[in-house]
């Protein structure tokens, strides 16, 4: 259950009130190598369909061998096809235990028929960097490699170990995040990880930045496989049975089911926060649900808005779907996949049940993984709170900085269970119009980029270094 998640928003507001800005803007020459970075690893395709992942690592396990970083501290962990980089940047360790910085190098598959320019190929445009992984997550990536790289050559001596990890596989199983944990805890062992693959800034429909999203908690991912069976026949003399009619009913009914409303102090405490300066009738829903926690009015409002039903109930929808064998033979088995997003605290085999319940006995429901993993949330650090308030700051002064649930999963997930708290603390601010992660023409607006450069440097020499 997620119950410790954040402090009240009015003491928060308090803590962020005694921030100053920070100035600590990259030179020319920083920009040059950020972006070097970037488009190197933007333009390859390390996606599931090409097993590049490894080209992806290699390539950066070079660029720290050569910014001055022993080869000792550098270790490409194969998995399978893919692979992990674990980076540790050693500290004199008067700070106390390591930090883990997370990002993934893999990416979701793009097709270029389907893309308006080449998703392979980082395009600066209209204000914009456009490319597959430019926000998923490969923005993160280059960021922290070039912070490294900053830091190491301005002879900056931690006062704790700092250890990169990148994944390989964040977008399909998480095995490479997996391994790390279980197979080779001693490379990444920390107090706690700052993952750049979770929370992040919005930016209003103007382009002013409005608030910041600190990820304290995750969703529980988890798919299940429905199936229909039948004996099929020919289609010249059809049925009332047919496995993919069936298969349509049980989705009507799945489409039709709305989770039961729920909340936690994560959430609470966002809504809170975020309403005021959220305008229109979300914002409005936002203050009455925070007021009225579990109110049906505003529970419906929210629900009706894809950015913010994850955050009152646990949703499923439907991704996937086949069947039949033939155009002239009546299916003998038609499957459809269903993606859930378990709230906190709901058990996956609860919402396998549910899904059996709307599907009646006839149809199989089955998870697709049997190592699903579920996690509560991270408990609140107030120098984590400092130094991302200290960071956010020193690119977007007096933006309120709120908790937050993701409604997505990311390898987050693995750490926490673990037992390393994990904060979402993205560089990333981004209008939600603009916000195509994993969808067609990604993009991520150039300043913001290069003010995540920033923003890391921020956060590392603030947890890491002497003041």
């Amino acid at each position: 259950m997620v119950r410790r998640a954040f402090i009240v928003a009015a003491g928060l507001a308090l803590v962020l009130s005694l921030v100053a800005p920070s100035s600590a803007a990259p030179s020319a020459d920083e920009r040059a190598r950020a972006l070097e970075i970037y488009r190197h690893i933007v333009d390859i395709d390390s996606s599931v369909e090409t097993y590049r992942v490894p080209e992806v690592a290699d390539y950066l396990a070079g660029v720290f061998k050569d910014g001055g970083f022993s080869s000792d501290d550098i270790q490409v962990v194969r998995q399978g096809k893919t692979a992990s980089l674990v980076v540790r940047y050693r500290g004199d360790g008067a700070g106390g235990r390591p930090i883990l910085l997370m990002a993934h190098m893999d990416v979701v598959a793009a097709h270029r028929a389907d893309w308006e320019r080449d998703p392979f190929k980082l395009i600066e445009e209209k204000g914009f960097f456009f490319g597959r992984g430019t926000g998923d997550n490969k923005s993160g990536v280059a960021a922290l490699t070039a912070t490294f790289l900053t830091l190491r050559a301005e002879k900056f001596v931690p006062t704790r170990d700092l250890i990169i990890a990148f994944t390989g596989d964040e977008e399909t199983q998480g095995l490479t995040a997996t391994a790390l944990v279980r197979e080779h805890r001693a490379l990444i062992d920390a107090e706690f990880a700052l993952n750049s693959d979770g929370g992040g800034g919005q930016l209003n429909e103007a382009g002013t930045p409005v608030v910041y999203y600190l990820q304290t908690s995750e969703k529980t991912f988890a798919s299940f496989k429905l199936t229909a069976h039948n004996s099929g026949g020919h289609s010249s003399t059809p049925r009332r049975d047919n496995a993919i009619y069936d298969i349509a009913d049980v989705l009507g009914r799945v489409r039709g089911y709305a989770f039961p409303v729920m909340w936690n102090d994560t959430t609470i405490a966002a809504f809170r926060a975020a309403g005021p300066v959220t305008k229109g009738a979300i914002g409005r829903a936002m203050r009455r649900f925070a007021a009225h926690p579990g109110d049906a009015r505003a529970a419906r409002v929210l629900s009706s808005d894809p950015f913010h039903v994850g955050q009152v109930r646990t949703t499923c929808v439907a991704t996937l779907l086949q069947g039949g064998h033939a155009d002239n033979a009546l299916p003998q088995s038609a499957t459809a996949t269903v993606n859930c997003r378990i709230f906190p605290g709901v058990s996956i085999a609860s919402v396998q049940a549910k899904l059996q319940q709307l599907a009646g006995a006839k149809i199989e429901v089955a998870p697709l993984e049997s190592n699903y993993i579920a996690s509560d949330a991270s408990p609140l650090r107030k120098d984590v709170v400092a130094a991302v308030s200290e960071a956010v700051h020193a690119n977007y002064p007096g933006v309120p900085i709120v908790p937050s649930m993701s409604s997505g999963a990311s390898d987050g997930v693995f750490y926490r269970a673990a037992g390393i708290p994990t904060y979402g603390v993205s560089e990333i601010f981004i209008k939600d119009s603009d916000d195509f992660s994993h969808g067609l023409n990604e993009r991520v607006p150039v300043d913001v980029f290069y003010a995540g450069l920033t923003h890391w440097r921020v956060l590392l020499t603030r947890l890491a270094g002497r003041r």
